[in-house]
């Protein structure tokens, strides 16, 4: 929060300039009759000192009224009693020298009631220029600065809600993992050994990406090919994978784990069979999408799906303001269309 007014070259400016406007407006050689003291230059001399005199008094209120009521919410309240109390104060310093003014006869002639009345224009006049610039250059940076507070309590928002979207993927991929580990050491054990070196590569490459926020589709189908050796392993000629991407498409970003989630889910809800495989595509689009289908065919005794994966893979593609993830389901096979991410954020 601001604590001082720095305005040190607007003052050494606007002093000057704001007394010479004063001065060529209101200056009248007639005033003063033929025996003029003082000359152009020298009335300009006590313009001046009376342009600092009010300027550094309306500063000192308005800076006052400023700490008191620093907030962008508080604007209305800090422009009030700015204003009032600063007008007060010039009315009061510019009735003031007048007053000397006449009580010395400093001009060679008293002041009638419309040199009163013209000194307090030329005051409320001031004030309401002077008040408006300092105000509303406060308020235009502590708008920025409060845009930038939000930007930023935004992003760290997002960024812990892509976290917990994290958290969520490690225990459910290794638990399913263990499931499949369990279910193949009493069938074939050697199988069993090669599935552990699998994971353990394939877990390293999660938890390195689980760092990131998006990751290429290159490294992210170069992970995929990994887990599909994995659970290959386990399926045999159950299940095939076909990957048919372009170059510019393996350039472009993804949310890391994506098309994990996603081969994962057709494994976890379709029968997979020698004599029936499941057939897993990844294909790119020309409007640079990813698209990953496989062919339906529901286990007869499945559970019934809480769409846990898809629905942190459509929050991910939320939280980085992206387009949305397109679900489609036919007859015969699942399909989601995945936006890929271009340019990558920095």
């Amino acid at each position: 929060m601001e604590k001082q007014l720095n305005d040190i070259r607007f003052r050494l400016l606007g002093a000057p300039l704001v007394a010479m406007m004063g001065h060529l407006i209101f200056y009248n050689r007639n005033d003063a009759g033929d025996g003029d003291p003082f000359g152009f230059w020298g009335i300009y001399a006590f313009s001046l000192l009376e342009t600092v005199l009010l300027w550094e008094t309306a500063r000192l209120v308005i800076g006052y009224f400023r700490r008191r009521y620093p907030h962008l919410r508080q604007t209305a309240k800090r422009i009030v009693l700015s204003l009032l109390a600063s007008t007060a104060v010039a009315v009061v310093i510019r009735i003031a020298n007048i007053w000397v003014y006449d009580q010395t006869l400093l001009w060679g002639y008293k002041f009638p009631l419309e040199g009163y009345l013209q000194a307090v224009f030329v005051a409320l006049l001031f004030i309401v220029v002077i008040g408006g610039i300092y105000e509303g250059a406060y308020y235009l940076r502590m708008w920025h600065s409060t845009a930038l507070e939000a930007e930023r309590l935004k992003k760290e928002h997002l960024q812990t809600q892509l976290d917990s979207l994290k958290v969520q993927i490690n225990p459910h991929f290794l638990f399913n993992s263990l499931g499949s580990l369990a279910s193949l050491i009493p069938e074939d054990p050697d199988r069993a050994v090669e599935f552990v070196e699998e994971l353990s590569r394939v877990y390293r490459y999660l938890l390195q990406a689980n760092e990131k926020t998006v990751t290429t589709v290159a490294d992210e189908l170069h992970f995929i090919a990994s887990y599909y050796r994995l659970q290959k392993i386990r399926f045999g000629d159950g299940i095939e994978l076909v990957q048919q991407v372009t170059d510019e498409a393996r350039g472009a970003g993804i949310p890391p784990l994506t098309l994990q989630l996603l081969v994962e889910n057709a494994i976890k809800h379709n029968a997979i069979l020698p004599a029936r495989p499941l057939l897993i595509t990844i294909t790119s689009t020309n409007d640079l999408s990813l698209v990953v289908r496989n062919n339906l065919q529901p286990r007869t005794s499945a559970a019934a799906s809480e769409r846990l994966g898809l629905r942190n893979i459509s929050e991910k593609y939320r939280l980085l303001e992206q387009p949305a993830v397109v679900v489609e389901q036919t007859a015969d096979a699942f399909q989601v269309t995945l936006p890929l991410i271009h340019p990558l954020p920095a």
